[in-house]
């Protein structure tokens, strides 16, 4: 059993980045090798990250061009490179809490069987009570496999997997074709979705844990849920036939309750806030084929994909 860790890097937080490779370094299970794929930015800048890179173990740096970055693409280059049984796709941005984290997963892929196992993402301690709520949400305590049995009950959580940290068989992967190209988010809800199809599960490991987490803004959240809205659009087929929204306003009466709970009510004029701004930037998104190119330009987080127009 052979395992690769595939990371994209671009202008990595220097602190969190030493963290992960740390915690790569100090596996129970070490990863074959460890591919890096690096977005050049500037020459300095290049080589300072550069250094930071070459002290993982095992490491294989592979410059990317900014104009070439794909979210799918650049993450199939690497799988291209990778000869494992697994291959483990993280963000630069997710930090391993223990020593584990790959033998967790590798564990619960042989365990149950699964063509695809994905980590349990925890809050850090610059995230307010609402997030770290959302994470608990989102990411339970107790770990679970999915199929297509479960697409009447989950819905679309049937399909939900995260590239911040899931690990893949190499094989399946194949099958599958590897990662969409040229999609605005979702590159791994997409994948899962035709794994899920395929008759093959997949595992929530909670135990094998990263902290990761985004303080957005009210701004922020409209941008993020509008590229997520245009994604499901794109992919209709994936999408239109299993329930999503009904899971979002669960969690809004869920964190509500949590709020009261805590006797933290001040903070539910947040919570709606947050919401509305995730609503309207998710209705904007599904319509986005109505909407002028400029305006699009606006709502959305990542503007670089729209640069030649409306796909």
């Amino acid at each position: 059993m052979v395992v690769d860790v595939i990371i994209p890097v671009y202008r990595p937080e220097r602190e969190k980045l030493t963290k992960l490779i740390d915690w790569l370094n100090k596996q129970t299970v070490k990863p074959s090798r460890v591919f890096f794929m690096q977005t050049l930015v500037e020459k300095n800048e290049d080589e300072e990250v550069l250094q930071m890179l070459q002290k993982a173990e095992n490491v294989e740096i592979v410059p990317i061009e900014k104009k070439d970055f794909d979210h799918g693409g650049t993450r199939n280059k690497g799988a291209a490179l990778s000869k494992a049984d697994y291959m483990l796709f993280m963000t630069q941005d997710a930090v391993p809490v223990d020593a584990y984290l790959i033998e967790n997963l590798v564990q619960a892929m042989e365990e149950e069987e699964a063509a695809t196992a994905y980590g349990r993402q925890l809050p850090d301690d610059t995230v307010g009570v609402i997030e770290h709520y959302t994470r608990e949400f989102n990411y339970p305590a107790k770990s679970y496999v999915k199929s297509q049995k479960d697409l009447e009950t989950m819905g679309i959580k049937t399909y939900f997997c995260s590239n911040v940290c899931a690990m893949y068989r190499k094989d399946v992967y194949e099958k599958m074709g590897g990662f969409v190209l040229h999609t605005i988010f979702n590159e791994d809800m997409i994948m899962a979705s035709k794994v899920i199809q395929a008759g093959y599960k997949i595992a929530y490991v909670a135990e094998a844990m990263v902290i990761h987490a985004h303080k957005y803004t009210y701004r922020q959240q409209f941008t993020r849920n509008f590229d997520l809205a245009v994604s499901q659009q794109q992919y209709k087929e994936i999408f239109e036939n299993v329930k999503s929204e009904s899971e979002g306003i669960r969690l809004v009466k869920n964190t509500a309750e949590y709020l009261l709970s805590k006797g933290k009510w001040y903070k539910i004029p947040d919570l709606v806030f947050q919401s509305g701004f995730k609503f309207l930037g998710y209705r904007f998104g599904k319509k986005y084929e109505k909407l002028p190119l400029w305006l699009i330009r606006k709502m959305s987080m990542n503007k670089r994909y729209w640069k030649e127009g409306k796909p």
